[in-house]
This record gives C-alpha cells, structure tokens and sequence, in this order.
C-alpha cells in the first residue's frame, strides 16, 4: 500500500477561542482527536491521544487491526491516569478515529463521534458510527436521522478515550483500492456541513491541500460553532516505500495562513448567509454560480380579494404563534425530562425538548448529577433519555436509582 497524498487542517472555529481537537499524520498511522472537559482538559487530553500514536511502539509486532487497538487502549490509560493524579483536568477525555495501514486493507479505529470516510469513484461513504446519544436514538428507531440532525443533545458522547480504565474499540478492515481518498474528521465538519456538500468539495479539489483548507473554511461559513479538523490521504495499491511525512499537530492551525481569521468573526450568527465579499470570494475560486431560471409568475385576477386573503393568513399566522408561547410557558412551568448537559453529566431539565434554533430552547437545566452518561449501557441510555414528560419530583425518583447504582 502507497500513499500517493496526505494533508491536515485544524482551526478552532468562530465560537471557541481554544481549540480542543488534535491530529496526526504520521504514515502509516493518522487519526483526529476531539477533546472534551472543563478549562484546558481536552487540550490535553486529545494532545495525549496524540503523542501515544507518535511515541508508542509496544505493539508494533502485533497485527494491524490489534496494532491499532492497543495504540487506542494505550492513549485512553495515558488520559486515564492523568486526570486521576490532576484534580485541574479530572473528567477530561477525548474522542479518537483513527488508520492504520496494513498489508492490503486500511485499519480503522474509532471511539466518539468522530469519523472517518471514503470517497471512491464519486460515491462517497461513512465508515464509522457515531458513539452519540443522538445515534443510539436513530439506530433505536426513536428518532429519524433528519431529526438527530437538530436534536438539542446531538453533541453528547456515549464513549470517549480517558474515563474509563479501559475502553471499547471498534476496530475494521477497508479494503482499499487505487484512487481510494479517505477523510477523517471531527464533528467540528460534520454539524456544519452536509455530506453531499463535503463530497463535492472533495471532488472539485485539484489536490487535498486545497480540499483540506475548503472544508474547514466551509465550516466556518455556516457558522463555525466547535473546532474543525480535517485529515486527509489518498491510497493506492502496489509496492512502494510509504511517504515518510510527520505531522502531528494539537490545537492550532497547522500554521496555514491561508485559512479565514475565524476568532475576528465572532459576531457572526452561525446561520448568517454569505456576505458579498464571501460570494465573490467564493466564484474566484470555483467560477459563478449557475442560477435556476425562475418560472414566470401567474398574476392574479383582477377580481381576486388579496388584501382579505392576507389579513386572514396574518390572523392564522399570529393564532399560531400565539398557541406556540402557550404551549411553551405551560412546558417550562410544569414539564420535567430527563437528558445530559453539554460536560456529558446528566441532568433533569425543566420544559420540553425543543430546539428552535438560533440559541433558543424551550428547557433549562434544574438538576445537574454528577453521574455521567458514559457511566450508563446503552440499554440504561436508551430507557433513562426517552424525553417522556414528567413532574420533577418524578424526574428525581427516576434518576436517583441510577445515580445510586453508580456510587461507589
């Protein structure tokens, strides 16, 4: 196996002004990190992840696929042991997705919701699955993909590197042909941009640099609200020394000048449209933008009552929103459900479970526990985080004999 082009990118985005993620290029090995955790915990711990792929070799006689899978298990004792000697960084871990290339396969190792994909011939392809609360729910059939998509809690783990002594790897073999472009990732990409929007990214490309800085630079056009990392690599079979290139960056911006000063924009709503700068921008580097012709507009009969017509529908319409504030001050005054915070704790919340965008939520946290969701089986998951509508109290009874379960 031959790597015939590598490149990587991490930026911390338009909301964060620290950068959590970490990545390494380091044939045969790469990987992206995402780190989580109070203060500066998942700076370090997703730049621990990453010095145990460049400094551990205890495992480089096994086979690839358990090569892999002890690097990752060497990682998660590294982060382990730490942020039990270091009250400052307790709690802090890591998401890990990572490749091994071995004999005539691509070794894949995953644990989080970062990801690894592949684009062969126009189709482009998810590799791993998403150790998320929000993926559990779609894999359940309790929530439809489009609707994970907005989901309030989409941001929250269900395993991670470091909180656990040891941890459950997936581990994979891809085949893998000539041509074969694989991208690993954070979810800094993948909550900003679209799959289709990433594939045609990385097929108008004219080499993985360009591809590499497009993609980061697209997350942060639609708002850039977590860091971004992107690894990218292209394979082909035949024999061949490896490309001997090293990178191993941890939470900068691979000290590309090229890519948007992101930190000056932070004024900028994550759902803005393009300013004209970025559309100008944006056709010098891919050409103009082909509109569709608009379809010729029907007038209206001279007879038709227009003005009736549309203070009826101005009526409906306050009606609406009207029953819509209703609903939702009844919600947060009596609703009570069950759900996990943004620090993975679980936590009893008060209102519906509704996101409406733009910042606005119709719940508040009442009760944070310090039980985590990651201490719980995914059958605990699934029955405790069922968003069913309860009184507080209730909400209490229910959390509490998880909470003491998990005493020690």
């Amino acid at each position: 196996m031959k790597v015939l082009d590598s490149a990587g990118f991490t930026d911390p985005g338009r909301k964060r002004r620290r950068n959590e993620d970490s990545f390494v290029i380091e044939p045969p090995l790469f990987a992206v990190a995402d780190g989580m955790g109070g203060a500066q915990a998942g700076e370090v711990a997703s730049r621990l992840a990453a010095a145990a792929f460049r400094e551990f070799h205890g495992a480089d006689q096994l086979e690839p696929e358990e090569r892999l899978a002890a690097i990752i298990q060497e990682a998660n004792r590294r982060i382990y042991e730490r942020a039990a000697d270091d009250a400052q960084v307790s709690g802090m871990g890591t998401t890990i997705t990572a490749a091994l290339i071995g004999g005539d396969a691509l070794i894949i190792g995953h644990v989080g919701d970062s990801r690894a994909y592949r684009l062969r011939n126009g189709r482009f392809e998810q590799l791993t699955e998403d150790h998320s609360l929000v993926a559990d729910l779609v894999r359940s059939g309790r929530l439809t993909p489009e609707e994970a998509d907005t989901h309030p809690q989409r941001s929250v783990i269900t395993r991670a590197l470091g909180t656990d002594p040891e941890v459950d790897v997936d581990t994979f073999a891809v085949a893998v042909e000539t041509g074969d472009l694989f991208l690993l990732c954070s979810d800094g990409l993948t909550t900003m941009v679209g799959d289709e929007d990433i594939r045609d990214l990385l097929a108008r490309a004219r080499d993985l640099e360009q591809a590499g800085k497009g993609l980061v630079k697209a997350a942060n056009r639609a708002g850039g609200e977590d860091n971004v990392t992107v690894v990218l690599f292209q394979l082909e079979n035949g024999r061949g020394e490896l490309d001997d290139t090293a990178v191993v960056s941890g939470n900068g911006r691979a000290k590309d000048e090229d890519l948007e000063d992101t930190l000056t924009g932070l004024e900028v709503p994550a759902a803005a449209a393009l300013s004209q700068t970025a559309v100008l921008e944006r056709e010098r580097e891919w050409g103009p933008a082909v509109a569709e012709e608009p379809a010729p507009r029907r007038a209206a009969p001279a007879s038709e009552p227009r003005w009736g017509r549309r203070a009826i529908l101005a009526a409906l319409c306050l009606a609406f929103v009207a029953a819509i504030f209703a609903v939702a001050f009844w919600a947060l005054s009596r609703a009570n459900f069950i759900g996990v915070d943004d620090n993975g704790n679980v936590a009893v919340y008060q209102g519906v479970p509704w996101d409406l965008g733009a910042g606005i939520h119709l719940y508040r946290a009442r009760y944070v526990s310090q039980l985590q969701a990651v201490q719980l089986s995914q059958a605990e998951r699934e029955s405790l985080f069922d968003h069913h509508l309860a009184s507080y109290d209730s909400a209490r009874d229910r959390l509490a004999a998880y909470e003491q379960e998990a005493s020690p």
